[in-house]
């Protein structure tokens, strides 16, 4: 179990990280055509805009906090006057929330996909799936919740922290931060780390196409002239 530890919590990570980043790479430079969200925005629309709305306010701030609350060290918290405990009590509540609003859209989301015949035959397996994958993800991070409860002084919290700061800065040991945290709480960090390692072989690569287009923001202005 050690080795299987390990391998999970110290190498797995950067597995997942390197098919993210060159899956991503490799798709875009062979296979632009598939780089889309496949929207079937015709059919069903009411419960589409609902779904996605939810859906996509939920996992930017899930995906946000994640990267904000795990990465960020906590001598700054406590330097702004948030106390770990403070901290923790912060996470639950907002990523609670955000969660289940996410929640509520993947469930829309899927229902539609689903429940309408049309939508279904124009689905690929992998619509599907990545659908189910996420809400497993999410009713597993919704779960470590009530753990979280129970632990208020926020070691589990520092426990995750130092394990994914350890794993971001390439420091060896990173498995070690996890052994002794909930079952629950790895089995989390092992489906949010596989919908990485899935993410160039699904719908979800045109996120890549929404952070890209901010660059617009500071292009210059388009000249248009009038002939002569």
């Amino acid at each position: 179990m050690d080795y299987f530890q390990q391998f999970l919590f110290g190498i797995y990570p950067y597995i997942a990280a390197t098919i993210f980043l060159l899956g991503s790479l490799i798709r875009f430079d062979r296979e632009q055509y598939t780089w889309k969200s496949d929207s079937s925005q015709l059919l069903r629309r009411g419960q589409l805009r609902w779904g996605s709305n939810l859906f996509h306010i939920g996992i930017l701030f899930l995906f946000f906090g994640h990267a904000v609350g795990l990465l960020t060290p906590h001598h700054v918290y406590e330097g702004l006057g948030l106390s770990i405990p403070g901290k923790q009590l912060l996470a639950m509540v907002s990523g609670g929330v955000a969660g289940l609003l996410c929640l509520a859209g993947v469930v829309l989301l899927l229902q539609r996909r689903l429940g309408d015949a049309r939508i279904r035959k124009t689905s690929k397996p992998m619509d599907i799936f990545i659908l189910l994958w996420i809400l497993v993800t999410l009713l597993l991070g919704l779960t470590t919740i009530l753990f979280s409860a129970r632990h208020l002084e926020g070691s589990e919290m520092l426990a995750l922290s130092a394990w994914a700061q350890h794993i971001v800065t390439f420091q060896g040991g990173a498995a070690a931060y996890v052994a002794n945290v909930p079952l629950i709480y790895k089995v989390h960090l092992f489906f949010g780390m596989t919908l990485f390692l899935l993410f160039p072989f699904s719908r979800l690569v045109h996120i890549w196409s929404g952070f890209a287009s901010l660059s617009y923001l500071g292009r210059a202005y388009q000249v248009v002239r009038q002939k002569g």
